[in-house]
């Protein structure tokens, strides 16, 4: 690749970033429905028809958002488990659960983006959900492995059990992002009850259950 080539192709991606960020913040400030491809083209200082060469559509912009949102939780579940300084896999779900909720409540636009249907006949690419799929894994393994050192029964890595650990989750954070959406994760009524909620899962799925 020439170093002409090689400017073009990083401008680009600068561009589809900035793209994306100005989304964002449209869709903080007016709701993650309301996003407009025009709006967004007028705070870049761009001509609408050019946003059409990095995105073909708005859900274009939306499913490529998706994939970000994704690869950034995703990231922020693994940097958490990475930087842990117990072995107890019980603590390890605690502490993963906390680095998600955390990340979800800090990305309130991109967390109604991935986990609520806010958008009417949107569906992520298998692209751009690969990442949550990762996530998913990652959660699955865990759980197994700590199933597999006597903490949990192996059901607790079933598909039953996956969807009641996420569900259990996600609800505090709908709860907490519907009545308090200000808060902060210590200050939080709903997500302050996490480590009772995994209590009760642990409790669900115990080694002799």
């Amino acid at each position: 690749m020439s170093i002409a080539s090689d400017r073009r192709t990083r401008r680009r991606q600068e561009t589809i970033g900035e793209i994306l960020d100005m989304a964002i913040e449209l869709m903080d400030a007016e709701g993650v429905a309301a996003l407009s491809l025009s709006a967004v083209a007028r705070r870049l200082g761009m001509q609408p028809p050019s946003l059409y060469q990095y995105f073909p559509s708005k859900m274009a912009i939306y499913d490529a958002l998706f994939q970000r949102g994704s690869e950034l939780q995703r990231d922020a579940y693994r940097t958490a488990l990475a930087s842990a300084t117990t072995e107890n896999p019980l603590k390890h779900n605690l502490i993963a659960a906390t680095a998600f909720s955390r990340w979800c409540l800090d990305n309130p636009v991109y967390t109604q983006l991935l986990f609520w249907r806010t958008i009417p006949g949107f569906e992520p690419s298998p692209e751009a959900y690969a990442p949550a799929q990762e996530t998913l894994e990652d959660l699955r393994n865990h759980l197994q492995a700590t199933a597999d050192a006597g903490y949990l029964h192996p059901d607790a890595a079933s598909d039953e059990g996956i969807a009641l650990f996420t569900s259990l989750t996600a609800g505090l954070l709908s709860q907490q992002m519907a009545n308090e959406p200000d808060a902060s994760f210590e200050d939080g009524r709903f997500v302050r009850m996490l480590p009772t909620v995994l209590d009760m899962f642990h409790q669900h799925y115990a080694p002799g259950g």
